[in-house]
């Protein structure tokens, strides 16, 4: 054999020229692509961040008013930390205000009606989702066509039927006719429908009747709805203005919201009272809302409200 045919190397294939505009192709994109990605989440960033400015600055503001004087919120009105820090609005909100008759009133108003609200919104969802009758679809139409009608609108009946009733200036005036929401009774059923139909086959095998289900296997596991229909009722509730003004001629039944309102209206306005009042009143709902969050996030999760 030749020294030519041993030294000779087999002939190395050739990339295929073909594949090298394919990956150019493809690295672009792939390029294309995480640059999108990038700055999509860049931008929302942005949008959280602005979003976050928004909610926050007129809360900042009015917690540092409740700290400032009459002249350096005259003064300043813009600047959102006081030059000086004064308690006058503190002070003035237990010496100028029948604050803590306000707070009762406000309390009893909120968690009496709550309770009711979601004892009466669960069962009627229970009856809604779980219980079968005649008219039952027709029923939950006519409950949800209610939501489409606003308060104002049936406030002058009601107001009537209270002052015939005799229930102006109490409690149960303030309490029962905010006893129900459909909103409530909404999200109950949305929430109930996922709940497993054999749950209630078990119960029944086992002798328990519509009462015993509904309180000792549907309840129970309807917590996240429970808080949810607590909070945004609760919150709905404390911050109300319009109802207690309307039912409550006289001050000593007026709830927190009513009562500054008033008190700015009668007399030569203090803003820093006012705004102290505001952060007082707001610390509950924010506890609130704290404790029952994780509950309240599930709740909107499956309740149909995503």
């Amino acid at each position: 054999m030749s020294t030519d045919a041993l030294t000779r190397r087999p002939p190395v294939a050739e990339p295929h020229r073909a594949s090298r505009p394919d990956n150019d192709r493809r690295t672009r994109r792939h390029g294309r692509r995480s640059g999108l990605v990038v700055t999509g989440s860049v931008l929302k960033w942005v949008y959280l961040g602005v979003g976050l400015v928004v909610a926050l600055v007129p809360f900042v503001w009015m917690v540092s008013g409740s700290f400032r004087s009459e002249a350096d919120l005259f003064g300043h009105p813009a600047s959102l930390f006081p030059t000086s820090i004064t308690l006058h609005g503190y002070q003035g909100v237990w010496s100028q205000l029948p604050f803590l008759r306000l707070l009762l009133n406000s309390f009893v108003f909120t968690v009496v009606t709550t309770v009711l609200t979601l004892l009466f919104d669960s069962m009627c969802a229970y009856a809604l989702a779980r219980m079968r009758f005649v008219g039952r679809n027709v029923a939950f139409v006519l409950v949800i066509a209610t939501l489409m009608v606003p308060f104002q609108v049936t406030l002058i009946p009601v107001f009537v039927e209270l002052f015939h009733l005799g229930w102006l200036n109490t409690y149960q005036g303030l309490i029962i006719p905010r006893a129900t929401s459909a909103f409530g009774i909404f999200l109950f059923r949305q929430f109930f429908i996922d709940i497993p139909p054999e749950l209630d086959e078990a119960a029944r095998i086992d002798g328990a009747g519509h009462w015993r289900i509904y309180w000792q296997v549907i309840l129970p596991l309807a917590k996240p709805a429970i808080a949810t229909v607590a909070v945004l009722n609760g919150m709905a509730l404390w911050n109300d203005l319009l109802w207690p003004l309307v039912v409550s001629t006289s001050n000593d039944m007026l709830t927190l919201p009513a009562g500054l309102t008033l008190f700015g209206g009668a007399h030569v306005t203090d803003h820093a009272v006012l705004l102290a009042g505001a952060v007082i009143s707001l610390l509950p709902i924010a506890i609130g809302f704290f404790f029952a969050q994780k509950y309240f996030v599930a709740g909107v999760a499956t309740s149909g409200l995503k």
